[in-house]
């Protein structure tokens, strides 16, 4: 499999009908490797934090999963549609220069996913290390980050193809290392530790509901037709949405409910995970598979990281920086890396953060996701390739009654969450009060992201269709 001569040279342009290749089942590679991360097995403890039993964290998890990646499968849709970036797509519903908010909101989102990742990948390497005793201190965890984010943002600038090869390798490697995994700590599972745990209430289960949406498929959607534009225009749409759903959540939903299985089984495990998720993972294997653990903890989150960076900095581009696709994908390594650096050498949790950043985010992007499952619904046609770059096309310069519905969503939608991981997002929760505050039972379900989809999706349906309509008659 050899590696790309050349640097990528499309960008936000529309890919020409003569490099349009491959079939939807191609999907299924970057989509699986990009979430076949060891970082699942950290969600089953995530989950039970927030007061459910097992039972109820194996549904909810499941359905947040395929749910939340299901969306990704809509928005691919697009990118066949139009052969252009997810935020260039976007124009169609909010306007050339009305776009502006969405990229914004999508270019801190991957930035902030990829330095996610690569500051796990940089802890994981430094616990395994330790264990062996080859060092896990700060100079491991200097020469781990300067390498994991070397390889990251080598798949950025370098592009899509590169991406694809590296999810392909990626996804049989890790498949393979994953299931190996889960035989050797399997008798660390203890099945009657984890029945009594006790079930939580309806705000319990939907604010562990809310956090798996957030934390895969609502943390895609914004670059899901990144991947699917190169695909022909005559290739299957329901292969599409099927071949991204599949891949994107059946690692996740299988690394899931083992997760839930050892945080259950061990009080102290599921605490260790919060600290550091894959570390603490780490402790249960025997020494001789530390280092295979580590390479197949790196390579799933480095599969995640090159998807986000390389959609990064398609995003950053879309904001109007003028430079090649390579200079922006660099410029958010560079970003990347100073991130991961306060993740490691100055905050106190992982979790903490990671939680925080997720709710914040996860509001504004999960109504501009259900502004743009609508306009797709709602279109018959083709996008017409040249009005996505023109302001005096058919789809106009500022839609806003979609740029509205985005602030309206995210106004209300900050209103109903709580989150106390961070002392600069204490404000929110300010619409709380008549279920009880933000101390009351319903604090901690996070209302906000479901309503700010439902804001997004009705909205566009009531106010956008006859706008829709005039522009495919056009």
């Amino acid at each position: 499999m050899s590696v790309p001569a050349a640097v990528e040279a499309n960008a936000l342009n529309t890919i020409d009908e003569s490099e349009r290749r491959g079939t939807p089942r191609d999907l299924f590679w970057p989509w699986f490797g990009a979430n076949v991360s060891v970082l699942g097995l950290g969600y089953g403890s995530y989950l039970l934090g927030f007061g459910v039993s097992f039972w109820q964290a194996t549904v909810i998890g499941m359905v947040g999963i395929v749910v939340s990646f299901l969306f990704c499968g809509f928005i691919s849709l697009a990118g066949k549609r139009g052969s252009a970036p997810t935020m260039v797509l976007s124009r169609a519903a909010f306007g050339v220069r009305g776009n502006t908010l969405p990229s914004l909101l999508s270019w801190i989102l991957t930035v902030g996913w990829e330095t996610v990742l690569v500051a796990l990948a940089t802890l994981a390497t430094s616990t395994v290390l330790g264990a062996l005793g080859w060092g896990g201190g700060t100079v491991t965890k200097v020469v781990a980050l300067v390498v994991v984010a070397g390889i990251v943002v080598a798949a950025g600038v370098f592009g899509f193809d590169l991406v694809m090869r590296l999810q392909v390798i990626i996804t049989v490697l890790t498949a393979v290392l994953t299931v190996v995994y889960i035989i050797l700590v399997a008798d660390h599972v203890d099945w009657a530790t984890v029945a009594a745990i006790p079930a939580g209430g309806t705000p319990q289960v939907i604010g562990g509901l809310v956090f798996m949406m957030t934390g895969f498929g609502l943390g895609w959607v914004n670059m899901a037709a990144d991947y699917s534009r190169y695909l022909p225009r005559s290739a299957s749409g329901p292969r599409i949405v099927g071949w991204t759903t599949l891949g994107a959540s059946l690692a996740p939903v299988v690394l899931l409910v083992f997760g839930l299985l050892l945080a259950g089984s061990d009080p102290d495990l599921n605490a260790a995970i919060g600290t550091d998720p894959i570390g603490a993972l780490s402790t249960l294997l025997p020494t001789w598979f530390l280092i295979p653990f580590v390479v197949v903890a790196l390579a799933g989150l480095i599969g995640g990281a090159a998807l986000d960076i390389y959609s990064s900095g398609l995003a950053l581009l879309s904001l109007g920086l003028p430079a090649p696709r390579w200079v922006a994908a660099a410029i958010d390594g560079g970003l990347m890396v100073v991130g991961a650096v306060y993740v490691v050498f100055v905050a106190d949790s992982f979790i903490g953060p990671f939680q925080g950043f997720l709710i914040t985010l996860g509001v504004p992007v999960a109504a501009w996701c259900g502004v743009l499952l609508a306009d797709i619904l709602l279109r018959r046609r083709d996008y017409t390739d040249a009005d996505l770059y023109d302001a005096a096309g058919r789809y106009g310069s500022v839609n806003w009654a979609a740029v509205l519905l985005v602030l309206a969503g995210t106004a209300v939608g900050w209103g109903l969450v709580t989150n106390t991981y961070a002392p600069w997002l204490a404000w929110q929760g300010y619409l709380l009060g008549p279920l009880g505050g933000v101390e009351g039972n319903w604090a901690w379900a996070n209302l906000g992201v479901l309503v700010a989809l439902a804001i997004g999706f009705v909205g566009t349906l009531l106010l956008s269709a006859r706008a829709v309509r005039r522009q495919e008659e056009r």
